[in-house]
């Protein structure tokens, strides 16, 4: 039902998330980022809290191998879950449990990890993965990039109906959380129209949470 990619930029530090599901508001259980410390999906038949825990164990300082190793021993029902992470020094780690639902598949490289269930066919992954490491532009870009290439892979089985983008910096809030909640079709297109859309005011928001007196104006009626 799912297919995601995490990623980190070794040039600014960003991590980034980007997830697409056939299940309404994907974004809201199966994407997570924490400034400074990396980035995760849990999909597949979903415990969010896993995301977190996963997050939690890499900010005690272990990598992302080891510390999805850990996470997949101690959890009781791992045989349902499948999860990636991407550490800061750029390490994926992978996994998918024994009850994976459908063709399922991983990837990984140096800063990026994808992942996929109910798939079309098992090569989903590793273009995400592929066209992410092409890119050469703005770090969202590259992420959107990943998710074209699934979907010209042939994404999932069925019909796609959410989408999500997450972005972290050095805040503990994040730089970018844009969301698809529910489409019939078009999912992807209308995921990159918002990120089109608040890209070039991302910074702005930041200002207004630390200098507002220095923020640029809104551009409405009645804005001094």
């Amino acid at each position: 039902m799912t297919f995601s990619i995490v990623a980190r930029c070794p040039t600014t530090g960003l991590f980034g998330v980007a997830v697409c599901s056939s299940s309404p508001a994907v974004a809201a259980r199966c994407a997570f980022a924490r400034a400074g410390v990396g980035a995760a999906t849990s999909q597949n038949i979903t415990d969010p809290a896993l995301g977190e825990r996963l997050l939690d164990l890499m900010a005690e300082g272990r990598g992302a191998r080891n510390a999805l190793a850990m996470l997949t021993r101690a959890e009781p029902n791992i045989d349902f879950r499948q999860m990636i992470a991407v550490d800061t020094r750029g390490e994926a780690a992978v996994f998918s449990g024994a009850r994976t639902l459908g063709v399922n598949a991983t990837a990984a490289a140096q800063d990026v990890a994808a992942a996929g269930n109910l798939l079309a066919n098992n090569g989903v992954p590793a273009a995400m993965v592929a066209a992410f490491q092409a890119g050469t532009g703005v770090f969202g870009e590259r992420l959107l990039s990943a998710m074209k290439a699934a979907m010209d892979a042939g994404g999932e089985a069925g019909p796609v109906h959410s989408a999500g983008l997450k972005i972290v910096d050095k805040l503990s809030w994040p730089l970018v959380d844009v969301r698809v909640d529910w489409a019939e079709e078009g999912v992807i297109d209308q995921l990159h129209a918002l990120w089109d859309i608040y890209a070039p005011q991302a910074d702005a928001y930041v200002t207004r949470a630390l200098n507002p007196s220095g923020a640029p104006g809104f551009a409405v009626p009645g804005d001094p």
